[in-house]
């Protein structure tokens, strides 16, 4: 089992639209691997979580992108839902942080919808990784190589990326990314 111990680690979320368990699960190992995880959003104050299509907890915002850069973090994770990639593509302070990760060659982890950030941050091609399966068709248009597997570690590239498909493969991606975390 990897340590986090010392090592920050950004999730960045929409102001809503996240889904809760994405985001819930992975804090969860990241927090029980001795990590620090910090919750980024475009604005200060709550973001609204959501269990699918109906309104989940709301968690306080610890940094606002603006303030903040990816140098402030050791790692990224990027939790799905459907309508936070889609207000987080459409942010050029978000793609921007996003894309910074990867020139860092700092470790990034994606689930469900996130992939979608990543393809506006030019990031994907040339990796292989997985997703909902509705962004299959949007990944290869953006020169990715789309596997469906509960969780795909990919290391070509300048950084290690860590992907999943859904809720239902939060315990493998909470293990690998806090693997790939670890080894950083």
């Amino acid at each position: 089992m990897f340590t986090l111990q010392g090592k920050t680690v950004a999730f960045l979320v929409a102001p809503e639209g996240v889904e809760e368990a994405e985001l819930t699960e992975p804090w969860k190992a990241v927090t029980e691997a001795g990590g620090t995880p910090r919750l980024v959003s475009l604005e200060s104050g709550k973001v609204q979580a959501f269990h699918h299509l109906d309104r989940g907890d709301a968690f306080d915002v610890d940094d606002v992108l603006g303030s903040v850069t990816a140098d402030d973090y050791d790692a990224l994770v990027l939790p799905g839902g459907v309508a936070n990639p889609d207000a987080l593509r459409l942010d050029r302070a978000a793609v921007d942080f996003t894309r910074a990760f990867f020139r860092a060659g700092k470790p990034v982890a994606a689930i469900c919808h996130a992939p979608w950030t990543l393809i506006e941050a030019d990031v994907v091609r040339g990796r292989t990784l997985t997703s909902w399966p509705s962004l299959r068709t949007d990944l290869a248009n953006a020169g990715a190589t789309w596997v469906d597997e509960p969780v795909r570690v990919c290391t070509d590239g300048p950084n290690t990326l860590v992907t999943s498909r859904k809720p239902d493969d939060l315990p493998a991606f909470g293990d690998a990314l806090v693997t790939a975390f670890g080894k950083a």
